[in-house]
């Protein structure tokens, strides 16, 4: 397995991660269990970077990630998150960046893990009420008392993001990014590169789409969040099927999946960039790392590039509701 640095943190992770959302629930339905096996799949198979958050399950997911690693602890990069919290009646997400609430999430979420330290912790959203200075001064205080290692931040703005890195050094910003959605991830990627903070891509195969394997909206579960999603809606998805399918076109030409080329495409951006596809299936994890095998040409980035082109996907990556929470 091919290893990347994260920014200049000193953590070195496996070219490909394993996203953990998925086992969560927010997919239609997942079962511990077998989470727990394609963890341990992934593991055995050299994936060695691990992706979490509070926000997942609302604390279910660190659980069961915890499971997971009694006894396999040992050079796992354990990824998580904080800064979600339930609104009062249960029904929505607030934002809290305060300090005081860093060290209470941190501490809350190592019990849950039943660990001692976090690998890499970022704060999942930006905080608009709280200055990213003082937040980021008390995840950099989380390092000095050893409860983290290292720290990032996800979805946050370039601006934002020098700001932070000035206070203490991120090893790593995460957002979502994939050759169906290039925006903002590239703006991101730039600022990244320019200050040698590593990128993690989330979503690397757009939710699903470019797996190829979704057409029509009935091919989505009714009790999976997707449904509420703008990309895969009415016009939107019909419009983001008849890209992927030029994709799907080329995997053939290439003899590797849709999937599998979509990965490759975000692997072959640059060494300083590490996708996390998540799955909670062992055929789909399979699937995934055989993209390390897939190798493209220029020529072949020249073709994608021009088949699915910047900003050429139609539909917002997250209801308007959560897109307050991005920031761009």
């Amino acid at each position: 397995m091919e290893h990347r640095t994260l920014g200049k943190s000193g953590l070195r992770v496996s070219a490909m991660g394993l996203g953990l959302m998925s086992m969560s629930g927010t997919y239609g339905k997942s079962d511990d269990e077998q989470s727990i096996r394609v963890i341990h799949a992934a593991l055995d198979r050299g994936v060695d970077f691990l992706d979490s958050s509070d926000l997942y399950g609302w604390g279910q997911n660190e659980q069961l990630l915890g499971r997971a690693l009694k006894g396999r602890r040992k050079g796992v990069i354990l990824a998580t998150k904080f800064g979600n919290v339930q609104s009062a009646d249960g029904k929505g997400n607030l934002v809290d960046g305060r300090p005081a609430y860093v060290a209470q999430a941190c501490d809350a979420s190592l019990k849950r893990l039943d660990m001692d330290v976090i690998d890499l912790y970022y704060q999942h959203r930006v905080d608009p009420k709280v200055p990213i200075e003082e937040t980021v001064g008390a995840m950099a205080r989380l390092v000095e008392r050893g409860k983290a290692r290292a720290i990032g931040l996800s979805e946050a703005a370039p601006e934002t993001i020098r700001r932070a890195h000035a206070v203490y050094p991120l090893a790593a910003v995460q957002s979502e990014y994939s050759l169906l959605y290039r925006d903002p991830g590239e703006d991101t990627i730039a600022v990244c590169r320019a200050i040698g903070v590593s990128f993690v891509a989330y979503s690397p195969l757009g939710r699903g789409l470019l797996s190829a394997t979704i057409k029509r909206a009935a091919d989505i579960p009714e009790d999976d969040r997707r449904r509420q999603h703008p990309r895969f809606q009415d016009a939107n998805l019909e419009h983001n099927v008849t890209l992927v399918a030029r994709i799907a076109e080329m995997a053939g030409k290439k003899g590797c999946t849709p999937s599998q080329l979509a990965l490759a495409w975000v692997l072959a951006q640059g060494e300083d960039i590490v996708p996390i596809p998540g799955t909670k299936r062992l055929e789909y994890l399979e699937e995934n790392l055989g993209a390390l095998a897939v190798t493209l040409t220029s020529d072949d980035l020249a073709r994608l590039d021009e088949a699915m082109p910047r900003g050429a996907a139609k539909g917002t990556r997250y209801p308007e509701a959560q897109m307050k929470g991005v920031q761009l």
